[in-house]
């Protein structure tokens, strides 16, 4: 039998487990990982990029850095988080707003070192991005449409940072080779932006008690439920266009599928969205676009699985070279 304390030490590891959305964390590493795989860096080979330790500190550091951002946000939320999670907000509060602190500039000193270890410049983007996010929990947040385009721009920003990694390993010359290249990541971080910036606004419609209760000057607070839904209507209608660009444009190999049925789900999503009144039901439409997003993780490796293979054959290559050399 465990002892009283013991129990409420794992209660206290599972709060800050809560408090940091460790489920999530997992989910960003893999993004990150798949997207420099089939995406940013197709041509070097899985292999080449699973073993690259600078790659894996950048990748490392952004995950710690959305794990403090997490706790920041929690620590300005708290008193919000009561009407809209209660349950939720119970859990986390078994963990003292010290120890929250603590957590998080402990895991932004170590953030600072792993970037530094990287590069000068990896260390200013990085630091750069933690005050941001700081920025945004303590103040930005509270404000419509600033609030929500800055919420989803930090989302995405982890994608940035791999993506200039890979981009200051390109000489001057190859740049014109890669423009298409270019843009087919740009067209990809288009269409998560704007299903993270629908996600965000969902999510207003959902908490808006809270936010209500709290002096947050959201859009369904501002300008009514009405104006929200065609602000998503909107926004959602325009995912069409990055999705053409990757499917009758480019070629995104099967992930095509993945963006036909991601249309389909969405025309359901603003039938059902017109209808919804409620906290359940705006809910459920944040879930199914957490579904879509995370479905959307996954379906990366569509694009070429040869990528896969490649990793394979390099693999072997340098095997055979070493016994060569032996």
């Amino acid at each position: 039998m465990l002892s009283r304390k013991s129990k409420l030490l794992i209660l206290k590891i599972v709060s800050l487990f809560s408090v940091v959305r460790g489920y999530n964390i997992p989910i960003i590493i893999l993004a990150q990982y798949l997207s420099a795989i089939f995406i940013l860096a197709p041509e070097k080979g899985a292999l080449s990029i699973l073993l690259d330790f600078n790659l894996f500190i950048l990748v490392f550091a952004s995950s710690l850095t959305i794990a403090s951002g997490y706790i920041i946000n929690n620590f300005y939320d708290s008193q919000k988080d009561l009407i809209n999670r209660p349950n939720k907000s119970m859990l986390d509060r078994l963990v003292s707003q010290k120890t929250k602190l603590s957590v998080y500039f402990t895991l932004n000193f170590i953030t600072s070192l792993m970037a530094l270890f990287v590069s000068w410049r990896a260390f200013l983007f990085f630091s750069a991005y933690i005050f941001l996010i700081w920025f945004y929990s303590h103040k930005i947040k509270k404000y419509a449409i600033i609030g929500n385009l800055t919420a989803a721009l930090l989302a995405v920003i982890p994608f940035f940072a791999i993506l200039l990694y890979f981009y200051n390993q390109i000489s001057f010359d190859e740049i014109e080779n890669h423009k298409s290249h270019f843009a087919v990541i740009f067209a990809h971080a288009t269409f998560l932006f704007l299903l993270l910036l629908v996600r965000e606004m969902i999510k207003d419609l959902e908490n808006l008690k809270g936010d209500l209760a709290n002096n947050y000057k959201t859009i369904p607070i501002l300008y009514g439920e009405i104006i929200s839904k065609k602000a998503i209507t909107v926004l959602t209608i325009l995912t069409v266009v990055p999705v053409y660009i990757l499917i009758e444009i480019y070629d995104v190999g099967y992930m095509d599928i993945y963006f036909y049925a991601c249309l389909i789900v969405l025309i359901f999503f603003l039938l059902y969205l017109w209808k919804s009144n409620s906290k359940e039901q705006f809910l459920w439409l944040h879930n199914v676009l957490k579904l879509l997003i995370v479905a959307g993780v996954f379906c990366i490796v569509l694009i070429n699985p040869s990528v896969l293979w490649h990793g394979k054959k390099l693999l072997l290559m340098t095997h055979s070279s070493f016994l060569g050399m032996l």
